[in-house]
């Protein structure tokens, strides 16, 4: 595991994200406290995949609620 701080995390995203890539875990510490842990994307991560199939059952069973009634232009006056 390596520890960055949240000012070199900033400068040197691009290689942090390729060290992620490569296995790495990383903590991000700001003021000498951990703030964030990076760690790569697991493709087959179960619980992901549970809360997709569980949103997707939900908007599926949600009723349509219409056509749009409104125009770009409206967002704007």
């Amino acid at each position: 595991m390596k520890t960055i701080t949240s000012a070199n995390a900033n400068r040197h995203f691009s290689a942090m994200l390729r060290d992620v890539s490569a296995g790495e875990e990383i903590v991000v510490v700001s003021r000498g406290k951990p703030v964030a842990r990076i760690t790569a994307v697991q493709a087959g991560d179960a619980s992901r995949q549970l809360a997709k199939s569980a949103l997707l059952k939900r908007l599926r069973s949600q009723p349509a609620l219409g056509a749009r009634t409104w125009k770009r232009a409206d967002l704007y006056e």
